[in-house]
């Protein structure tokens, strides 16, 4: 894995309240109630936090425990002084990486899910707070994820700002989010060869909410549909240079269901890692 300079300029020790999710996109959208809504995307991720606990601490239930993890954390670097995770929903991520070696803070919006966080395990640093409004100093991470969350955040062009505000010179950001192919389009048929079609303005930004019921679990996943370049855009303003990128999608032996095979041939998610140039 990539190795991170430490800040020529190390920050101050902070001493923080212990904290959204890692929002993990159904295989089978055609099999969704897609809606649309009024209210903010943090409102709704409170309305459903509960929910979100049920179906994200239900070992083997999404892709989060099939594949989607460990293409993540491949592209995350070694631990350094400060991992921040960025809209850690209730914490799973934020555990694995601190089962990892990695000292993390993890920061979420939804009172609920970071209440979670905390309980899961009191030991982490877990801070109530807007990823576009981090109660932060300059420079003080040299690493900040951002796992299936900026696609679920009002504000995505301010929180990648604010990342790249709190992180030390030299650091790395990494996210995922669900691949904007996806969220813009669907398959035609469960068929293997199905065609998979955009039948909207696949530029235009849009909210939609996502109502899914699996193995008597409901959750209704609140997002924003962007293209490719919205986020390249919010990364490229902000000051970061890419430096890696994965077009992540259901491996060989992950596949569970007849219509899986579907997606070998159309990227669920997209990763990227970011440098914070010295």
């Amino acid at each position: 894995m990539a190795s991170r300079e430490t800040s020529r300029h190390p920050p101050q020790p902070l001493t923080l309240p212990r904290a959204r999710k890692h929002v993990e996109r159904y295989l089978h959208p055609d099999k969704m109630t897609r809606q649309g809504g009024d209210n903010t995307l943090q409102q709704g991720w409170e309305e459903q936090a509960r929910n979100w606990v049920r179906w994200a601490r239900q070992p083997g239930h999404d892709s989060y425990w099939r594949f989607h993890r460990d293409a993540f954390l491949s592209l995350v670097p070694s631990p350094g002084r400060l991992t921040l995770d960025i809209g850690c929903g209730e914490g799973r991520l934020a555990r694995d990486l601190k089962a990892g070696g990695h000292r993390v803070m993890a920061i979420d919006a939804s009172p609920t899910l970071v209440a979670h966080a905390r309980e899961a395990d009191p030991s982490m640093d877990v801070l109530l707070a807007d990823a576009a409004r981090l109660p932060l100093p300059d420079q003080t991470a040299d690493l900040a994820v951002a796992f299936m969350s900026l696609q679920d955040m009002d504000d995505m062009l301010g929180a990648v700002h604010e990342a790249f505000r709190v992180l030390a010179a030299g650091s790395r950001f990494c996210l995922a989010v669900v691949h904007p192919l996806n969220s813009a389009g669907k398959f035609s048929s469960d068929a293997p060869d199905a065609p998979f079609i955009i039948a909207d303005d696949y530029f235009a930004r849009h909210t939609y909410s996502d109502a899914i019921e699996r193995e008597g679990l409901p959750m209704t996943f609140h997002s924003q549909h962007r293209p490719l370049a919205g986020y390249f855009s919010a990364l490229e303003q902000a000051g970061f240079l890419v430096e890696a990128l994965r077009e992540v999608t259901v491996g060989q032996g992950s596949l569970q269901d007849p219509r899986d095979p579907r997606w070998l041939r159309i990227p669920l998610f997209l990763h990227v890692r970011a440098l914070k140039p010295a």
